[in-house]
């Protein structure tokens, strides 16, 4: 068992890092494709919004058809979509059509989707002991995408003549491909048969588990407001005349600080408790919003995406540790699509918000409207914590 663990995890995590490496290329380079593909400038972030939407799209689907078959079958068919977007998105440069690209990043987007469900495996693998640890682990894959993806990005810009970017999104097509043959060594035990889930609660009575509705909140707000920050980063820096060098950098500065921290948030959370770390996680992400405010040198601009990776790790690692506690074996598929589905549905909101607010009303008020839902977060578990810790007196 604890052998078939490890070698479960060591399989998710490069996949992980493959799946976010694809991720982070897109993230780099998205929003100047768009806007130079787009008919009007507004239109710069929709294809990368319209990513996000497919991850919506895939969420409900995926854990449920993994909920079925299992998830070997799962990723193998996400794999599947990440060679299709892929090679769409690098023909639609090529072509110079906006809407080809937009509907490549749909299907980047539904490679994401079930990508995502990488971490709940882990947790699958695992026992109670080591269930933070395994998905902390899996996630800590993503640090190789902080440089994969980015660097993937800069050397591949002019690898086709007049079609910038083309030959990042071939190396998508590699990726997924790799991806799917490492699935294909994965054990996980087969889902729970039909039969046994009638024991299965109703919506009523889990949705009446106030952790349940913490934890969904903790992804959505950590996620929604690295998202809305982070989708106009590359806009934000190229209007302040810096170079796509830069935004290379910053985007692969954001990316290792998403992920770099799992190697540890695991243990932390085990040590100080899931709550205080997620707690962390807020005040990082209100500490991203003060540099944000305060300059938008090229230092700050890497130092506040810095503080938004290590922010949205404490969140998202918590949340999805939080979440795992909420539910039993045969209630896992349907708690599991309906975290992710709202958790996405929060990121293709704010990716289509992200692009209105920039063009419209600017950086700073990008990064004012973050402050509220943190804030809350971060009050509530301030009072819950409280709560327990007197309950415990």
């Amino acid at each position: 068992m604890q052998r078939n663990t490890q070698r479960n995890v060591t399989i998710l995590s490069i996949c992980q890092a493959l799946a976010m490496s694809c991720l982070a290329l897109s993230v780099t380079v998205s929003a100047l494709v768009g806007k130079s593909l787009a008919p009007i400038e507004s239109l710069a972030t929709l294809p990368i919004a319209l990513q996000f939407a497919g991850t919506l799209t895939a969420t409900i689907p995926a854990s449920l058809f993994m909920g079925r078959f299992g998830r070997r079958a799962g990723f193998t068919v996400g794999a599947g979509f990440g060679m299709a977007a892929g090679g769409l998105c690098a023909w639609a440069i090529i072509e110079s059509n906006f809407y080809m690209f937009c509907a490549g990043s749909i299907l980047l987007g539904m490679f994401a989707g079930h990508a995502a469900y990488y971490r709940f495996a882990a947790a699958d693998t695992a026992n109670e002991e080591f269930k933070s640890k395994a998905i902390s682990w899996v996630m800590a894959g993503g640090v190789v995408s902080a440089f994969l993806g980015p660097e993937m990005a800069k050397y591949t810009r002019d690898l086709f003549a007049d079609a910038s970017f083309a030959g990042g999104y071939l190396a998508v097509v590699v990726f997924a491909l790799l991806s799917l043959v490492l699935v294909q060594f994965l054990l996980i035990a087969r889902p729970v048969p039909l039969k046994d889930k009638q024991s299965s609660r109703p919506w009523g009575q889990l949705l009446g588990q106030p952790v349940l509705i913490l934890a969904v909140a903790c992804g959505m707000v950590g996620y929604g407001a690295m998202n809305l920050i982070m989708v106009p980063t590359p806009l934000a820096i190229e209007a302040n005349n810096l170079s796509f060098e830069t935004i290379a950098f910053v985007i692969q500065a954001h990316v290792f600080f998403m992920f770099a921290p799992s190697f540890f948030t695991g243990n932390l959370i085990q040590r100080f408790g899931v709550l205080p770390i997620i707690g962390v996680g807020g005040a990082f992400i209100l500490a991203c919003i003060g540099i944000n405010l305060t300059g938008q040198s090229s230092f700050q601009f890497w130092m506040a995406l810095a503080c938004l990776g290590i922010g949205w790790n404490f969140m998202y690692i918590g949340g999805t540790t939080l979440l795992t506690e909420t539910y039993r074996p045969e209630e896992q598929t349907k708690v599991q699509a309906f975290n992710d589905f709202l958790v996405f549905g929060t990121t293709v909101a704010t990716a289509f918000v992200a692009g209105f607010l920039f063009n419209i009303y600017g950086w700073s008020l990008v990064n004012l409207v973050v402050i509220l839902p943190v804030g809350l977060v971060i009050a509530v578990i301030v009072v819950t914590e409280r709560r327990r810790i007197v309950a415990m007196a």
